[in-house]
């Protein structure tokens, strides 16, 4: 490290010592990890340990194509993923436009608050919430069984309800909080830009389609190439207070899968592969939505 360099270190030391929480946690919780993905290639034995292990290569991976189950499982996976990216990624955007267009501010502030508000409930907190809502003798059916006196319809074990609870979920509880980086964005907008577009006769419709949309499409491209690189994530607490007996065949994702394989089973090679297995496929995501948000003229993400 030149000279320079040491000296501006030590000018701004306190500003860099900020980082260091941040970066201790990475390290001791991201990176320091990694090193158990060496069982990913060994039949791990906690009586042998990491080292004594023996080395098996490639087994535990075509497990993972190998297996029905797995193949279920990475469907019910992208399958969800989808969803949430097809229905839960707009959502903030929309309500961040329409936030943006109320020019009470304390009308407008007094809504952000009501919005955020979900994202600090535990998913446990949520999930009690919708059984009460929706069991069989919860809100819901009792509604629908006074007023249009039709049998209980069982939410919370019928299995076509289980993709869309789980997406109505995530919009209801993150929507909210997603929407301060969009508004972000919109703040920077030069507010010139719509003045002019005013005196050009544009309505409010045309302004948004040519001046609003384009001033934060780098903003959604970003966070949809960082959304496809979790795209094998399905969130684990969710899903695994919201699974049952009656849903395990459309609910379980490589996360609880993971769980259920790792943990309970005691199968860690099996697991850490399917991990590592989510991290590899994330990555490539990454790399080529990146590259090919390049392509159509964007920044991405490097």
């Amino acid at each position: 490290m030149s000279s320079p360099s040491l000296k501006r270190l030590w000018r701004e030391r306190y500003l860099f010592l900020l980082l260091l929480p941040g970066l201790l946690y990475f390290l001791i919780y991201k990176y320091v990890p990694m090193a158990g993905v060496v069982i990913a290639f060994k039949d791990y034995s906690a009586f042998q340990g990491f080292a004594n292990s023996p080395w098996v290569g490639l087994k535990h991976f075509r497990t993972i194509f190998a297996d029905s189950e797995v193949v279920r499982v990475i469907w019910n996976t992208l399958y969800l993923s989808f969803l949430q990216i097809a229905f839960a990624f707009p959502i903030p955007i929309i309500l961040a436009l329409m936030l943006n267009e109320v020019r009470n501010q304390v009308y407008k502030r007094l809504i952000q608050s009501i919005v955020y508000l979900p994202h600090f409930l535990s998913w446990v907190v949520v999930i009690g919430i919708v059984a009460i809502f929706l069991r069989s003798e919860g809100l819901i059916n009792k509604l629908l069984v006074e007023a249009l006196g039709i049998a209980p319809i069982p939410f919370m074990t019928n299995p076509d309800f289980f993709m869309p609870l789980i997406v109505l979920e995530v919009i209801w509880k993150e929507s909210g909080w997603s929407t301060i980086l969009f508004l972000a964005a919109l703040a920077s907008v030069n507010p010139q830009l719509y003045e002019a577009a005013t005196v050009d006769g544009a309505s409010r419709w045309r302004q948004l389609w040519h001046i609003t949309l384009p001033s934060i499409r780098s903003v959604i491209v970003i966070l949809l190439i960082l959304r496809l690189g979790n795209v094998l994530d399905s969130g684990f607490e969710q899903i695994f207070l919201m699974l049952n007996p009656f849903t395990m065949e459309v609910g379980n994702v490589l996360d609880t899968y993971v769980y259920f394989k790792g943990i309970r089973e005691g199968n860690f090679s099996l697991a850490t592969a399917v991990g590592l297995f989510k991290g590899v496929v994330g990555l490539i995501l990454v790399v080529l939505a990146n590259h090919a948000a390049k392509r159509f003229g964007d920044e991405g993400l490097y």
